[in-house]
């Protein structure tokens, strides 16, 4: 009986020990926890079905605390206050983002916080009340209400445009028939399409050689036409130097004209003929015509016998 009695005292003594060890560990992480960390207020408008006491803050997706308390606003139904223990180094300022994070399709929440600029002041405790944070619109909505309320605005609006939807429908099984109908009558226009596009692409074709056959007899124009420019441009610069050979014709001045009679003595006794405006103006420079032959007389009557 006594070895009987100090093994349970033992036990009892080995189980105080545990307990006491576990005890004083749990106490130094809660008072470790409550030293580094900082009490926040976040007021949410509407449900916020899914989240729980304990479950997690997030701050741009890196766990920074936990949900200490829910409660509902007696004067304001609507909203619902939730208690938040983040840690004293998180940067939560006037401007961050507050709302919820739905894990998978289990429908458990967390709370969201996501910081958008970093020179914002940081929030602050108010005479010993926590800093208040006001979630934004919809932020308890998940994706699953989401997805019902949208279907839930698909049904309303399907129930009110039946009668519009269905001759909807209506129009587009008469519509297909048609098609059904004309289906030849389609084959046809495409063909005929088909034929109008290749005509169009051979008139291209010619038009494109058409325009350059143009485009060389336009040149071979102007080509024509500058040569016939330059000639008009001599003839009214020798004009400008020599006006008497363009006016009564024949060679340039009495100079060339006395040393060619010079030269040869046969150039006095025949002159030559004037031509040119020098014949109009001075007819009797002109050649004297030539006298007509005599006729011959005819012999007698007799002679010809």
């Amino acid at each position: 009986m006594e070895r009987k009695a100090n093994f349970v005292l033992i036990g009892l003594f080995t189980l105080a020990v545990i307990a006491g060890v576990f005890g004083f560990v749990f106490w130094i992480h809660q008072t470790a926890g409550k030293k580094q960390s900082v009490a926040y207020r976040v007021i949410f408008d509407g449900s916020v079905s899914g989240l729980r006491v304990g479950s997690s803050v997030l701050f741009n997706g890196i766990r920074v605390g936990e949900v200490t308390d829910l409660r509902l606003n007696v004067e304001l139904p609507t909203q619902v206050t939730a208690m938040l223990s983040v840690n004293k180094a998180t940067p939560i300022r006037s401007d961050t983002h507050v709302g919820l994070e739905f894990t998978g399709l289990t429908g458990l929440a967390s709370v969201s916080l996501k910081g958008v600029s970093a020179t914002t002041t940081l929030l602050e405790r108010e005479e010993g009340e926590p800093p208040t944070l006001k979630a934004d619109p919809g932020a308890g909505q998940d994706v699953m209400q989401a997805a019902r309320e949208v279907l839930n605005k698909a049904e309303a609006v399907i129930t009110t445009n039946q009668e519009a939807l269905h001759k909807a429908i209506e129009n587009v099984v008469v519509f297909t028939d048609s098609l059904a109908r004309n289906a030849a009558n389609i084959d046809e226009i495409i063909a005929n399409t088909k034929h109008a596009t290749a005509s169009a692409s051979e008139l291209a074709d010619n038009l494109d050689k058409r325009t350059a056959e143009i485009t060389v007899g336009i040149n071979r124009l102007t080509s024509t036409a500058t040569r016939q420019i330059e000639i008009v441009g001599k003839s009214i610069v020798d004009l400008t130097h020599n006006p008497q050979r363009f006016l009564f014709g024949g060679g340039g001045s009495s100079s060339s004209g006395s040393s060619s009679s010079a030269s040869s003595p046969n150039a006095s006794s025949s002159p030559a003929p004037a031509s040119g405006l020098g014949a109009i103006f001075n007819p009797s420079a002109a050649p004297a015509a030539k006298p007509k032959p005599a006729a011959k007389p005819r012999p007698p009557a007799a002679a010809q016998q």
